[in-house]
């Protein structure tokens, strides 16, 4: 998979399983290369997400929503991820 796809799968999931009126997401991957553990099948990614929805929630609640979401995704092509909630 490449990041053009999980940008896709991921934008994907988020619309369709939450309320938001805007998704952006950001390959990070470059900052990471040089590090021991850096996989080249794995991505590092920051997700800028705009929703009322999660905005009501509490941070932790928000981010277990968002993992539970992407299971998948983080298993298998995320290394990392970062998530801003505006």
């Amino acid at each position: 998979m490449n990041i053009n796809q999980l940008v896709e799968i991921v934008k994907n999931k988020l619309h369709n399983n939450i309320v938001c009126d805007n998704i952006e997401i950001q390959d990070k991957t470059f900052l990471h290369k040089s590090h021991a553990s850096h996989d080249k099948n794995k991505f590092h990614i920051k997700l800028i997400i705009t929703s009322d929805y999660l905005k009501k929630k509490n941070k932790i609640e928000s981010t277990k929503e968002i993992y539970k979401i992407l299971e998948k995704e983080l298993k298998y092509n995320i290394h990392s991820i970062q998530i801003l909630i505006n």
